[in-house]
Formats: structure tokens, C-alpha cells, sequence
């Protein structure tokens, strides 16, 4: 290797005699030797090199001979900086207004981030975000098909009903939902489904079908927070979606019958009641009338003898003051009250022809009435 006495790219002296400039030298001067674009090429690739950990180019083994480059202090301060750099974006994250992060120091609970900028120092301390306030679902009996009997739920009155319905949950506390349930979404079907069948298991049938069903779904939703509650589980039951409350589809048909026959029979118990309504109500108005026509019989009859008992009363009093006139007295008010009644002709026997002169009539206003009823009812 030729020696390297006019810098790093040699002396313009040699032999020949001849006009030897280096690659890249102007024209007419000795003075000011300018690099070539391929030497300052090659010299960077050595300083990136060495900088990656390699051997620069120039020095063959890398031991420090003249062609390598040399570092000063602010390439390492530059280094160090990017360094720093990078570990503080790696160790920076974002939190959406709707989710929470769970930050693990070395794998173990450490706190929980707020919506917002966060710093987790890496590599000691990672994170996890969660959606909080995104509602899930987890649909129980829908879409199982006719075979599936996990909406199939027996009664205290011992009748089958399919129940399809939906549990809308979200997450309370992101620490206890990450660490203590191992299978979230089965924890939560499996619990579901287990207070729905306990709270229709006491209750009846028809209620279920009708009038009960935000009853139901209240307190199922009641029960399945309480036993999620005593696991930690960190879940909020937001409400309860009872969509359908069926018999199977095997005794639909016959159960609809049944149906019918029992609103058949209500009707008819309805109008059975207005008849007996409606007979008693006349019934008992005509027994108010005859025991009202009762008393007033009763008062006019006591009225009567009471009144019949002071005239005899009286009048006795005055046969004893008078016993002839008061005789005389009676039996005459008697017969006017007996010969008032009847129709009768008087004859005077005292006269001359022994009652022979009496001229016979004919009673022309009797036979006038009669002919008027006889033309009337022609």
C-alpha cells in the first residue's frame, strides 16, 4: 500500500514526470486538494457503520488507523437523545373519553388510566385498554334453532315456556372485569341463564305469557348483578330485554286451544254473572215490594179492627144507657146496609087491588144499553 504523505488522498508527486492530479483536483493548482463525491460517499457510510456498531472501511480492521472517522461529543449526546426519544414514545399512550386502561408493573396491578394523555414507563410498566362504557350483548335462547332447549324453562306450575332474551351489560371496573373472570361472556351467559330459570321456576304460566313480564325481567336483572357482584367481577348489568315468553313450539297449537277455550269460558262465567245479577236484582225488588204491600195490608187490617173494636166499644156504651133505642137503631142500620145492595120493587099491599094496579114498565134504558154493548161488539 503506497504511502499516504499528502493526506488523505496522497502527494501529486510522483514518477512519469506526468500531470498526476487526484480524482476531482482542478486544473492548475497544487493548493486546496477538493475530495471526490465518491470518497465523501464512502466516508459517511464508514461514520454510519461505526455508529451501527460495524468497522469502518478505510482502516481494514477497524483499529483506529487513519481511514476511520473519528466521533465527537455531540454525536453521543445526539445518540443519547434519540434514545430518550424513543423510549418516551414507546412509553406514551392515548385513552379514549369511552374506555380505561389497567397499567401493570411488571405484570402485577399497578393503577388504572384516565381518559387522556398517559405515561407507562416501558419496559416495567404495560398497559391495557378497555372499552367502559360500550354496551354488549349476550342474546340467551334466540337463534338456537328448534332443537336448542336453552330458552326451554319450567314453571312452578310445572308447563314448559321458551323464553328468548337479551342481557346489555358493560364494564364497571376494568381491574376486577381483566383479573378475576377468566371467561367474561361465559361467566355472564351462564349466570344469566341461571336467574332466569330460578325466577321462572316460581312463577305460574299465564302470568309469565301476560301481565308479568317487566315484573320478571326487573328481578332477573336484580339477580344476575347481585351474583355478579359477589364474584368482583367488575360487570354492570345496564337492563334486561325479555323479546319472547312462548310455549315450545311442540304444543303451541294445542296450548292456543286451550287458550281459547279458557276465554270461552270466561265469557260465558261473565255473562252467567250479569244474568244472576240482573235476576237478583228483580228478585229482590219484588220481595222489598210485597213485604212493603205486606205491611201495608197488615197496618190497614190492624187499623180496621182497632177501628171496629172502639165503635163496638162505643155503641155498647150506649145500649147500656139505652138498650131499646140503641136495639132499634142497629137493626135498622142493619137492613139499610143489606137492602142497599140488592135491587128491589116495594109493593103496597094496604092498597085497593091487592097491588093489582101496578102498571108494568118497560125498562127502555136497560134494552137502550144493551143494544149500544151488542152494536159495539159487532
Amino acid at each position: 500500500m503506497a504511502s499516504n504523505n499528502g493526506g488523505p488522498w496522497g502527494s501529486n508527486k510522483g514518477g512519469g514526470g506526468g500531470d498526476r492530479r487526484p480524482p476531482g483536483q482542478r486544473p492548475g493548482g497544487n493548493q486546496g486538494n477538493v475530495p471526490d463525491i465518491e470518497e465523501l460517499m464512502k466516508k459517511s457510510q464508514d461514520q454510519l457503520r461505526v455508529l451501527m456498531g460495524g468497522r469502518g472501511g478505510s482502516g481494514g480492521d477497524g483499529s483506529g488507523g487513519p481511514g476511520m472517522p473519528s466521533f465527537g461529543r455531540g454525536t453521543w449526546i445526539l445518540a443519547g437523545l434519540l434514545a430518550v426519544g424513543a423510549w418516551i414514545f414507546a412509553s406514551l399512550y392515548t385513552v379514549k373519553p369511552e374506555e380505561q386502561s389497567v397499567e401493570l408493573f411488571l405484570g402485577k396491578y399497578s393503577s388504572t388510566g384516565n381518559p387522556g394523555l398517559n405515561f407507562a414507563p416501558w419496559p416495567f410498566v404495560t398497559y391495557e385498554v378497555i372499552p367502559v362504557t360500550r354496551e354488549q350483548t349476550e342474546q340467551i335462547g334466540v337463534g338456537r334453532g328448534s332443537t336448542g332447549d336453552d330458552g326451554l324453562m319450567l314453571t312452578t306450575d310445572e308447563n314448559i315456556v321458551d323464553i328468548d332474551f337479551e342481557v346489555v351489560w358493560n364494564i364497571s371496573d376494568p381491574a376486577l372485569f381483566l383479573f378475576n373472570l377468566a371467561e367474561p361472556l361465559e361467566t355472564i351467559r351462564a349466570v344469566s341463564e341461571s336467574a332466569m330459570r330460578e325466577v321462572i321456576a316460581q312463577s305460574e304460566l299465564a302470568p309469565i305469557l301476560n301481565r308479568d313480564r317487566g315484573l320478571i325481567a326487573d328481578d332477573v336483572r336484580m339477580l344476575i348483578q347481585s351474583t355478579l357482584d359477589s364474584y368482583d367481577s367488575g360487570v354492570n348489568i345496564v337492563r334486561l330485554n325479555l323479546d319472547k315468553a312462548d310455549p315450545p313450539n311442540e304444543v303451541i297449537d294445542a296450548f292456543r286451544d286451550v287458550q281459547a277455550a279458557e276465554q270461552e269460558r270466561d265469557r260465558l262465567e261473565r255473562q252467567a254473572d250479569a244474568y244472576a245479577n240482573r235476576i237478583l236484582a228483580g228478585a229482590r225488588g219484588e220481595s222489598a215490594s210485597i213485604l212493603e204491600d205486606a205491611e201495608g195490608y197488615r197496618a190497614q187490617q190492624v187499623n180496621e179492627a182497632q177501628g171496629e173494636a172502639a165503635r163496638f166499644t162505643s155503641v155498647l156504651e150506649e145500649y147500656r144507657k139505652a138498650p131499646e133505642v140503641t136495639r132499634k137503631r142497629l137493626y135498622l142500620e142493619t137492613m139499610e146496609e143489606v137492602l142497599g145492595r140488592v135491587d128491589k120493587v116495594i109493593l103496597d099491599e094496604s092498597g085497593g087491588g091487592g097491588g093489582q094496579g101496578v102498571v108494568p114498565y118497560l125498562p127502555l134504558n136497560e134494552l137502550r144499553s144493551g143494544r149500544t154493548t151488542d152494536g159495539g161488539s159487532n
